[in-house]
């Protein structure tokens, strides 16, 4: 569980915004979600959207976070052989920002994973002289061997588990495809690391396998991204980890409470990305579920929830769910319930309450299948079939028109030639840049906010 210094305690609130009406024989229930945090991490308690003054402290304890940079240093790194010098040059940025009193690590990683700093199986404690040592270590990595990032991770999750500290975290960066070791291998070091710690995870150059980097950092709840230029990836480093030292609760979970005969259809993250959270549930007692959704600082967050209700008759209301954010007990007793909300039911006859969509579900369907189209178009590009990769690209610029996603369209019009955004017509381009195409497809679960 997390602590807190009694100057920095974060307040959490949960606000709905849902249409609750249904006609009759209606049966599903969408709601939006906010869960906003404020006060314990980066911006000092400025308020963020959403806040309201009945949302729960968290107890009164101390700090303390570990961070894991894994660098990789396989043969690729050296072409060109400014890439490795820009990535130890990223990491010594990164080992500069970290706060006085966080333990932290630096481990290679090639076919195999190696401790650069510390070393010993265990974490340093961040000061002055520890920052020294650690950029000074840094000079022995060179570029040799192949890539095997589940053998980074296991490494990580060992050292992290050897400090005992309440926010863990990981910052991998990659050059190229995991080759040396097979997808199943990789796919069972996530399911173990899984709710251990978070990781941010970075693509710098062109030769890397999106679909790697974007799952290792869904599966541990953490950022991807792509730094197509090394010159970028100290200044991305640094954000990296100013963000990670701004995160002052970890483990927290979305717990979804349901009455008898209702059935709970999805729950998705849909801001500031989209990332589908239904089948990551873990049973919390009768007819309740808890969702992750890792550490928090100061930010804002929103969720969707999908639920089916039993049928009822015109005039009769229920709580179709009760939605807290919840903080386990590090005792296995009772969780922290930091904050709660309730998502409602209403039957009516009244056609125009009933069919009315809630701007935020609306919005929040729209950038969820923004992403999904793109993915799908860039699919259908690579594998030669134009006409389904013009459709869904051409669908992918009207949502993001739609919406007020500008730097996704910006994206897009990088890959496709558009003709008229309203209705999403467009021409492929001939020849697209292959950090373009990455660009766009790493970055095509990143949402906006409902314009006010």
């Amino acid at each position: 569980m997390a602590v807190f210094s009694k100057s920095q305690v974060p307040q959490f609130s949960v606000d709905v915004y849902q249409n609750e009406y249904l006609p009759e024989g209606g049966r599903e229930v969408n709601a939006i979600v906010t869960v906003t945090s404020t006060g314990g991490g980066t911006t000092g308690g400025a308020p963020l959207r959403g806040a309201s003054a009945s949302a729960a402290a968290v107890p009164d304890q101390a700090p303390a976070a570990g961070v894991v940079i894994m660098v990789d240093c396989s043969g690729s790194m050296d072409y060109p052989a400014t890439k490795l010098r820009n990535a130890r040059e990223a990491t010594a940025a990164a080992v500069d920002t970290l706060r006085d009193g966080v333990a932290f690590a630096v481990v290679a990683g090639t076919h195999k994973a190696h401790e650069v700093y510390p070393g010993g199986g265990r974490l340093a404690v961040a000061d002055p002289a520890t920052r020294t040592q650690a950029k000074d270590a840094l000079r022995i990595l060179a570029a040799g061997g192949g890539t095997a990032i589940g053998t980074w991770l296991r490494l990580a999750d060992r050292l992290l588990s050897s400090s005992d500290v309440a926010i863990r975290h990981g910052i991998l960066l990659t050059d190229g495809r995991n080759e040396h070791e097979s997808p199943e291998d990789l796919r069972a070091a996530l399911d173990a690391c899984a709710g251990r710690f978070t990781c941010d995870a970075r693509g710098v150059g062109t030769d890397w396998e999106v679909k790697e980097v974007t799952g290792i950092a869904s599966a541990l709840l953490g950022t991807a991204d792509i730094v197509a230029d090394p010159g970028g990836l100290a200044a991305d480093f640094t954000s990296m980890m100013e963000n990670a030292m701004g995160k002052e609760v970890a483990d927290v979970a979305l717990r979804l409470w349901t009455p008898v005969g209702v059935e709970i259809k999805f729950v998705k993250q849909v801001a500031p990305t989209v990332e589908d959270l239904t089948g990551r549930r873990t049973e919390a007692g009768p007819r309740a579920g808890d969702y992750p959704t890792g550490s928090w600082g100061d930010e804002s967050r929103d969720y969707h929830v999908c639920v089916q209700v039993p049928e009822a008759a015109i005039g009769q209301e229920m709580l179709a769910t009760r939605v807290s954010l919840v903080v386990p007990a590090a005792d296995g007793g009772a969780p922290t319930v930091l904050s709660h909300g309730l998502v409602r039911a209403v039957w009516t006859d009244d056609m125009v309450a009933s069919t009315s969509i809630n701007p935020q579900v609306a919005h929040y369907t729209g950038q969820a299948e923004l992403a999904q189209v793109i993915q799908q178009g860039l699919e259908a590009r690579k594998a030669g079939d134009f006409g389904g990769a013009t459709a869904k690209l051409g669908r992918a610029v009207q949502l993001a028109a739609h919406s007020g996603n500008e730097d996704t369209a910006k994206l897009l019009s990088k890959v496709v030639d558009v003709v008229d955004a309203a209705t999403g017509t467009v021409r492929l381009k001939a020849k697209v840049a292959d950090a373009d195409e990455m660009t766009l497809e790493t970055r095509s679960t990143k949402t906006v906010r409902v314009k006010k």
